[in-house]
């Protein structure tokens, strides 16, 4: 259950990301396609001012058969390993074949490679000093490769020039073919009169350990074992194993002897003899014990017939006599002989002791002989493997030494390329423009990064401690946003009004604020757009609204409303110099009145602070249902302060993604310092992209079946 809950708790957060990546995406957009394009072009233009080279190969094929070093594979064919391919590749790039192709094709007077002698100082004054650093050079543009799992080796060679690039690969190729062919025999002779003479070494040495081993086992005493190998037993251990078993079955006897004999001396200590199991067990004892039931059967029979006194019963009792003493004496005999018997095989378990401790001590200075023997066994078997591994190796390079084929051959000679293989514009051209859109990218997440403005109903509550009431759309250019509540009344725009009015006045059964404020922090909020369609709102809803322009010193509302232009207004109403009747017109609307300014307004003056304005909407409250303040901004100004306590509720409008969160922040401390009643922010044109940012969701494209058009 917890795993599935991460699971769910990790795709939410993924969604979370991707969407406020495609909201920044499409909020700024623009610079993204600028940083773009910018960058696209410039990784473009420097494309075209890389330097061309071109490439070209030739393949050599390496005959593992004819290579005296190869090893054999299972099946028996000839291998070369990977670490002897690399020998080869290694050798293709040898210094001696680049100078040899430095003098072959005169590159001292090459200008490709010359400049390589260029500020090479006192240093190159000897020929093969320049050589050795145009062969470096040279080396410097080959490249050798396995082809896969090929005994082929791919020699390629770049070069601006494309005849040059075919003619040096060639060269390295044909180079390397001429080493081999030219070193080959010499190599491979030198080779085999070597193996002559270290094999003579080895059997000599061989010889002589297997010498060695045979005169110590001789004098050590040791015997092959019956499988024969370097494992074997000495005369003692040959000895010992018997006479172990011996011991043992000694042993085993004694104990038993003196088991009978201590069960007999104690039966006799607790009772008669004659209850001696081993007594018992007697067939003389038996025999006398029958002999003397019999007598003692007749004796009571004859002292019943003559009496106790009479010579056959005195007789009778004489042989009873007789017997008994001749069953102590069998007794006393028995037990002499189990007393003997417990000696004798003590006597023998302590003489097989003494000679297994002899046979023991002789035992351990055998072991230690053994071991060297072992020793000196596995030295003369790794001296006659090394032999035989030598002989084997020999027999290959003597075989080498009679070949006169070459070990490898070209099996395609590099071609001059007709298109250069460097650069691949094509790969450069898809590079540029993934640079330029990460580079957008970067650019865009860093301005993000930098912003410091409010988007969501998140950064509301965090920062100003508000509530989010509504988001208000950006609409397009030229249209008056308040009049689309009269034009498209089941539009975006209009449903997030009404949305701020089903806010603001809250639920059945509270009171709802009678003077609502509207302000901002900063001038060009939307605040004056909203307060319109906001006092709209509530008159389309069947409420008496008025709405009051507060902000004198701009003046804007006229401009936005429909109808004549009022001849006074609030100003002069304030200043007594005409009648609130005669001030307050009909709006486009009906159920709206308004309360404008006829022309901007610059004094010094406390235009709202002397009580007037508290008066005049005492008066007014109670000939409407909702007084709409339209407030100037706080930021620099005043007027806003003093006229945002005197309304029952203030709502800050903050312009979505462009208002600083320290400037609305500062103005709604302010508020609360002042004791008004800021009830909540709205953001004001928010743009079509920020669809699933915070709690904007209610805008999103999911609701486009909610709402139509006109």
């Amino acid at each position: 259950m917890e795993v599935r809950q991460e699971a769910g708790e990790s795709e939410a957060q993924l969604a979370d990301i991707i969407q406020m990546v495609r909201d920044t995406v499409m909020r700024r957009w623009l610079l993204l396609l600028v940083v773009f394009a910018a960058v696209a072009v410039l990784g473009i233009v420097a494309v075209q001012f890389l330097p061309v080279s071109y490439t070209s190969t030739a393949k050599v094929r390496i005959d593992p058969s004819l290579n005296p070093l190869a090893t054999k594979s299972a099946d028996g064919k000839a291998e070369l390993t990977p670490e002897a391919i690399d020998t080869e590749v290694a050798s293709v790039q040898s210094p001696t074949i680049a100078r040899a192709i430095v003098r072959q094709f005169h590159l001292d007077r090459d200008p490709e490679f010359a400049k390589a002698l260029q500020g090479g100082g006192p240093g190159l004054t000897t020929a093969s000093d320049r050589e050795s650093v145009l062969a470096a050079a040279l080396l410097k543009k080959l490249n050798v490769s396995r082809e896969k799992l090929t005994y082929i080796l791919d020699i390629s060679f770049t070069s601006a020039d494309p005849i040059k690039a075919a003619k040096f690969a060639n060269a390295f190729a044909q180079g390397y073919i001429d080493a081999k062919t030219g070193n080959k025999a010499g190599t491979a002779e030198r080779q085999s009169q070597w193996f002559e003479r270290r094999l003579k070494e080895l059997a000599d040495d061989a010889r002589n350990a297997d010498a060695q081993v045979a005169d110590y086992r001789a004098k050590a005493g040791i015997v092959e074992s019956d499988g024969g190998g370097a494992n074997g037993s000495t005369i003692v251990d040959q000895q010992i194993t018997p006479l172990a078993g011996s011991l043992a079955q000694a042993q085993a006897d004694a104990a038993a002897a003196r088991s009978d004999l201590d069960a007999a001396r104690t039966q006799m200590a607790h009772g008669s003899r004659d209850s001696v199991g081993v007594v018992l067990n007697s067939a003389t004892v038996q025999a006398l014990r029958s002999q003397r039931s019999d007598i003692v059967r007749n004796l009571g029979e004859i002292q019943v017939r003559y009496g106790e006194k009479h010579p056959e019963t005195l007789r009778v009792r004489d042989q009873l006599a007789a017997v008994d003493a001749q069953l102590q004496n069998e007794t006393r005999r028995v037990i002499s002989a189990l007393t003997a018997t417990a000696a004798s095989t003590q006597a023998r378990v302590a003489s097989l002791r003494e000679s297994m401790g002899q046979l023991e001590t002789r035992r351990a200075g055998d072991t230690r002989n053994a071991v060297i023997a072992e020793g000196l066994e596995r030295e003369a078997t790794a001296k006659r493997a090394l032999y035989d591994r030598m002989s084997q190796m020999a027999l290959d390079s003597m075989q080498a030494a009679r070949v006169s084929l070459a070990q490898a051959q070209i099996v395609e000679v590099a071609q001059a390329p007709s298109r250069p293989t460097s650069p691949n514009k094509p790969l450069f051209y898809v590079a540029a423009l993934v640079l330029g859109l990460i580079a957008g990218g970067a650019t865009i997440a860093v301005q993000e990064l930098m912003s410091g403005t409010l988007r969501s109903a998140e950064d509301a509550d965090r920062t100003l401690g508000l509530t989010m009431l509504a988001a208000i759309p950006k609409v397009a250019k030229g249209v008056n946003p308040a009049d689309l509540l009269i034009t498209e009344p089941t539009s975006f725009f209009s449903e997030s009004l009404r949305i701020v009015r089903a806010a603001v006045l809250g639920v059945r059964g509270q009171a709802a604020p009678k003077v609502i404020a509207l302000t901002s922090a900063l001038p060009s909020e939307g605040k004056s757009t909203t307060a319109l369609a906001f006092a709209r709102t509530l008159a389309i809803a069947n409420a008496k609204t008025l709405l009051i322009e507060c902000d004198v010193r701009r003046a804007v509302m006229q401009r936005m409303v429909k109808g004549a232009p009022p001849r006074v207004g609030l100003v002069e109403v304030i200043h007594g110099d005409a009648q609130l009747d005669e001030a307050i017109l009909p709006g486009d609307v009906p159920g709206l009145d308004q309360l404008l300014v006829v022309s901007r307004y610059f004094s010094s003056e406390d235009l709202f602070g002397g009580g007037a304005m508290e008066n005049l909407l005492n008066t007014l409250r109670g000939r409407y249902d909702h007084i709409v303040l339209d407030l100037p901004p706080l930021m620099g100004l005043a007027d806003g302060r003093f006229l945002a306590v005197l309304a029952d509720a203030t709502i800050m409008v903050v312009k979505w993604d462009e208002t600083p969160a320290s400037a609305a922040s500062s103005a709604v401390n302010w508020l609360r310092a002042d004791g008004s009643n800021p009830i909540g922010m709205v953001y004001s044109m928010v743009g079509q992209g920020a669809e699933s940012v915070g709690g904007l969701y209610y805008y999103s494209r999911k609701y486009a079946e909610y709402y139509r058009s006109a």
